[in-house]
């Protein structure tokens, strides 16, 4: 079944501002997900701009929703150990009620790392570290004690308690285009997969989706169960019908869900009118 999600990147806003646009869109069934992204600078614009920390306005709009699932798109591995990621993402779906969609990436923005003195690395190491992170992050949300020894992290009996509602855990999902160990992470731990912007390379998408079809091969997982995703960036004023029209041809093509970023200028009317076009669609 075909879906929509927004995502809200938390730079250049306010709190208050995501609020509004998070409660609108749970109001509204042909929005399935709602999303932030993790980072502590802007991307665009000033990057000497506001930019609100990803969990904990995370954790803060899990509360004032109710329905809507919940997550960050994605976890940066490299900013936070995996132990803590995993003892976080199990409050949070305690918190929200069993709604977590657990978004991880390996990391890449070099000026905020820089500035904050945090170590990247190069891609390989950043790779590995992401490969070692999601193991170690799933283990410890469906094992009662997880011990790992690898080059970026060690865990001797370690715990986390409370588990998660969700079970096994919570679904993870993966963002990259990675051909030989990001779709293989996905094909190995996923419940989805976000091609980032597939709009204008569709071809390239199928192409990608092929590939993770022989890694599922490769490590015994039914593809299907892998649920495929991509953006669109939302101008100041979009127009419900194009985004429709787009996101169905999209939509044809295979994808499953299409994810609407929202600028800080949209509101609630934004919302609500994106919703009544959009929910012819699915």
């Amino acid at each position: 079944m075909v879906s929509y999600a927004i995502k809200t990147p938390t730079q250049h806003t306010t709190y208050g501002n995501m609020l509004e646009v998070w409660r609108a869109a749970d109001q509204f069934d042909v929005f399935a997900s709602a999303w932030n992204f993790d980072h502590f600078y802007p991307l665009r614009g000033d990057t000497n701009g506001p930019c609100l920390e990803a969990w904990v306005t995370l954790s803060a709009l899990a509360s004032a929703t109710s329905r809507i699932r919940v997550g960050s798109m994605v976890t940066g591995m490299h900013f936070r150990h995996p132990a803590v990621t995993a003892s976080m993402a199990a409050s949070l779906d305690i918190v929200s009620g069993g709604r977590l969609e657990l978004g991880l990436g390996a990391g890449w923005y070099e000026l905020e790392a820089d500035a904050y003195g945090i170590e990247l690395g190069t891609l390989g190491e950043r790779m590995t570290r992401f490969e070692e992170g999601t193991e170690v992050i799933h283990r410890l949300l469906t094992e009662e004690t997880t011990d790992f020894d690898g080059t970026f992290y060690h865990l001797t009996e370690a715990r986390n308690e409370p588990k998660a509602i969700q079970t096994p855990r919570p679904p993870i999902v993966i963002g990259g285009r990675g051909e030989k160990r990001t779709l293989r992470l996905v094909a190995e731990y996923a419940s989805m997969w976000d091609a980032l912007f597939a709009e204008d390379e569709v071809d390239e998408w199928r192409r990608l989706r092929e590939v993770l079809t022989g890694h599922c091969e490769d490590v015994g997982r039914d593809p299907t169960e892998i649920a495929c995703s991509t953006h669109f960036r939302l101008g100041p004023d979009p127009d419900p019908d194009d985004v429709a029209r787009r996101a169905v041809t999209l939509f044809d093509a295979g994808l499953d869900m299409v994810i609407l970023g929202m600028r800080p200028a949209h509101d609630v009317s934004t919302v609500e009118h994106l919703a009544r076009v959009l929910s012819a669609t699915v």
